[in-house]
């Protein structure tokens, strides 16, 4: 299996859940930006410092400032690794190779988690999250098409994306998963 993975996909196709899970049973480093983020901020480091102050305004952060954050976790990180969530678009995902490259860790593979709308509507609506509105989350499914999609073309074109249907249990998907990586 690859060492050097990045999983994409649309919200609430489960690629927090597998991504976790695949990098625990194959002792991979998990890097969520999200979870970076908020790992930063509660260390107190100067880029937790600065990316507290952009999301404490209720701005994004800087694809400038994600990328020192990954930086950081993978320079010292020989082994392998799991990014979720990030890169999201074209240009993030050219950052990441021209970092990776410095690094001297290319990607290996891009696994695509799909599921068609209506399930991630109603798998996405039973979470029960204050801001999870039927129309609020077919707005985020277009915002995702919208920004990933040139992503996900770019990772195909260069052979590096196998796709996987995330519908089942998560026993079932893990297994798809495994499959699709061997």
């Amino acid at each position: 299996m690859s060492h050097r993975l990045l999983f994409v996909g649309p919200p609430g196709a489960g690629k927090g859940t597998q991504a976790e899970r695949l990098a625990t049973s194959h002792g991979l480093l998990h890097l969520s930006t999200g979870d970076l983020l908020r790992a930063e901020v509660k260390a107190g480091t100067a880029l937790g410092k600065e990316a507290e102050a952009v999301m404490n305004r209720g701005e994004l952060v800087s694809d400038a400032l994600v990328l020192a954050i990954v930086r950081g976790r993978l320079k010292d990180h020989g082994s392998g690794w799991l990014l979720d969530g990030f890169p999201r678009n074209l240009v993030q995902a050219e950052a990441l190779d021209t970092l990776l490259a410095e690094l001297e860790q290319p990607l290996d593979q891009v696994l695509l988690m799909e599921l068609d709308d209506e399930e991630l509507v109603k798998r996405l609506l039973a979470r029960g999250r204050a801001d999870d509105n039927e129309e609020v989350i077919r707005h985020r499914l277009t915002v995702y098409r919208e920004q990933t999609a040139p992503l996900i073309d770019y990772y195909d074109q260069r052979g590096q994306l196998k796709r996987v249907i995330s519908t089942g249990t998560v026993d079932e998907v893990a297994e798809r998963i495994l499959l699709a990586l061997a």
